[in-house]
């Protein structure tokens, strides 16, 4: 899969002002059409989740089970917001969890 990330304030801005959020226990996803071929991914990690280290083994936890389970969803902006639980989850509770919340996305169902 290959996407862009969101990189800017603005970006991120508009994702959750004019977009529509799930969420679970460890994760909450907003998500916006954007009108284009792309996928773009944002990832928002609170130090409330631990040091840099913890943080950034969530993203990468987070990006590794999204690149595998939902390979061909384009055309959205998505952000994925990490609660401070999902500091102790491993890599299969991630991807039960990406999987609830993209179950009740309808435009997952869609696009696949």
């Amino acid at each position: 899969m290959i996407f862009t990330s969101l990189k800017k304030p603005s970006e991120f801005a508009k994702v959750y002002k004019r977009g529509k959020s799930y969420a679970d226990r460890n994760i909450v996803v907003y998500y916006l059409p954007n009108n284009t071929d792309d996928l773009k991914i944002g990832f928002s990690i609170s130090k409330k989740v631990g040091n840099a280290v913890v943080r950034n083994r969530v993203r990468r936890l987070i990006k590794e089970a999204f690149r595998n389970e939902f390979p061909i969803l384009m055309g959205y902006d998505i952000v994925f917001v990490a609660r401070v639980r999902s500091s102790q989850a491993d890599y299969h509770e991630i991807t039960k969890s990406l999987k609830f919340i993209f179950k009740r996305i309808d435009i997952f169902n869609k696009k696949v």
